[in-house]
């Protein structure tokens, strides 16, 4: 009797313990999202994706301790459609967001009623914030603050749309560009004026980034950091310009390393490290001046993979293994799903929501599989599994993957069929996408937030940085496509 009495409260004792556990698995809050969306960043530019001559230890240390994404790709290219597919889950295409980027002044932008990642998490009780370049419309209906993020510091385009870009506005038929102003909010509180402030940008928003992780420390909150950075025109402060032995494009992208550096010991010093999940990645392939690593092409080439594989790391301190790498295929589009599933969020319904819940193959977990047997480079190109048919001038190139990452061995000539099948497959896709969308959103008497500095200040003395010329101010900015 006394060992069925003892066996009896041992029990007891178990389904007790067995019920707190699962009191306090249900009652611990979702984690915190950063997610680091770099500009132009090629595939090779870091060293956990193969390069040495740039030095990227806080990138270096990401990698060892989380996970490598050896096979992520943006869903669209370019500013404007990589940045709304990624926002959406939604092919850019889908949502009239595709074609040429967003200019200053211009009528359409993001529309209100898409649902973004950041509307989506506020749903569940984050706080959403969105630090760096924006580029999904700059009229006041389309601004960050008007799509899910509760506070907003950064610049509402690229950093080639002002004065110094001699090419002009085409919104304005290549009238010259406008100050390019910095938002706070939803309202203009600086601008850009030369070299010396395009050389603070990465650092002046880690700032607002940090400051906001510290304000939000009891979380959960979204953190989005889209740097201007490594977009030209490449500006570099001196000492990092003396750092980087005189390279201005090694000098942005080791600024960048700086920067994810600082956000990772922030959440390292806030003890937030094993309850914040952040994702590192491109908006698509790199430009001049910068390297693709073993992949061919680049951000303004046919859609080979160094224009769409983008370098990605994730990091999550004891939930996602150290030292992991994964050669799944993962999609942007598939960040809001994905996030949803992190988070306990729901996933739009009534709508088409193209991404695909990657969870697994982002937390680094053993033998995830891609949902994406068949993958899409917008309508110009298509991967059935190792195999892919890319369109080009002349035609279509076939290249096995596997056997040739590179794409230097055109094999279409020898199969006809396979590249016969590869193609309908790439025509079914569009007419999918053309039978199925939702409009993008335009504004009459569309203006620029800025036509003159007025009594705005400088970035530089905005932020009471020092007042220091860039060290490359007197090379001549180029614009990029």
């Amino acid at each position: 009797m006394k060992r069925k009495h003892s066996l009896s409260a041992a029990l007891r004792l178990c389904l007790f313990l067995l019920l707190v556990s699962a009191a306090a698995t249900a009652a611990a809050p979702p984690p915190n999202i950063v997610l680091i969306f770099i500009d132009d960043m090629g595939y090779g530019d870091i060293g956990p994706f193969g390069n040495t001559a740039n030095k990227t230890p806080h990138l270096d240390r990401m990698a060892v301790e989380g996970n490598v994404l050896r096979q992520f790709y943006v869903a669209n290219t370019a500013c404007t459609p990589s940045r709304a597919a990624l926002m959406t889950g939604t092919y850019a295409h889908r949502i009239g967001m595709d074609g040429p980027v967003l200019f200053p002044g211009e009528r359409r932008g993001l529309n209100p009623a898409e649902i973004t990642i950041a509307e989506m998490l506020k749903e569940k009780g984050y706080a959403t914030g969105h630090f760096g370049k924006w580029h999904l419309g700059d009229q006041p209906p389309f601004l960050p603050l008007k799509q899910g993020f509760d506070d907003y510091f950064g610049i509402p385009y690229s950093n080639d749309m002002w004065p110094g870009n001699k090419r002009g506005n085409p919104v304005t038929k290549g009238g010259p560009y406008v100050p390019l102003p910095v938002i706070r909010g939803d309202k203009p509180v600086a601008y850009v004026s030369d070299g010396a402030d395009q050389s603070l940008l990465c650092e002046v928003v880690t700032d607002e980034a940090v400051a906001f992780i510290r304000k939000h420390r009891d979380g959960p909150f979204f953190c989005y950091v889209p740097h201007a950075y490594v977009h030209s025109p490449r500006y570099a402060r001196p000492e990092i310009m003396a750092r980087a032995g005189g390279n201005v494009n090694r000098a942005n992208i080791e600024e960048v390393d700086d920067s994810v550096g600082r956000i990772l010991d922030t959440l390292r010093e806030l003890e937030l490290a094993r309850h914040t999940f952040v994702l590192f990645t491109s908006d698509n392939g790199g430009d001049g001046g910068l390297c693709m690593g073993p992949l061919r092409g680049n951000k303004v080439s046919a859609k080979y993979e160094g224009h769409m594989r983008v370098p990605t790391i994730t990091w999550w301190p004891g939930t996602i293994p150290a030292g992991t790498g994964t050669d799944a295929i993962a999609v942007t589009t598939d960040l809001l799903p994905s996030f949803a599933k992190l988070a306990g969020a729901k996933v739009p319904a009534d709508r088409i929501i193209d991404g695909r819940n990657v969870l697994d193959i982002l937390l680094g977990k053993p033998g995830a599989r891609s949902p994406h047997e068949i993958h899409h480079y917008e309508n110009e190109g298509i991967r059935h599994g190792d195999w892919k048919l890319v369109r080009v001038r002349k035609g279509f190139e076939l290249y096995d993957l596997a056997a040739n990452p590179g794409e230097t061995n055109d094999l279409a000539d020898q199969h006809p069929d396979l590249v016969e099948e590869l193609r309908e497959l790439l025509a079914a896709h569009a007419k999918q996408i053309a039978a199925v969308t939702r409009p993008a959103a335009f504004v009459e008497d569309a203006r620029p937030i800025l036509t003159e500095p007025g009594d705005l200040p400088r970035l530089r003395d905005y932020v009471k940085k020092p007042h220091t010329r860039a060290a490359n101010e007197d090379i001549p900015t180029k614009a990029a496509p």
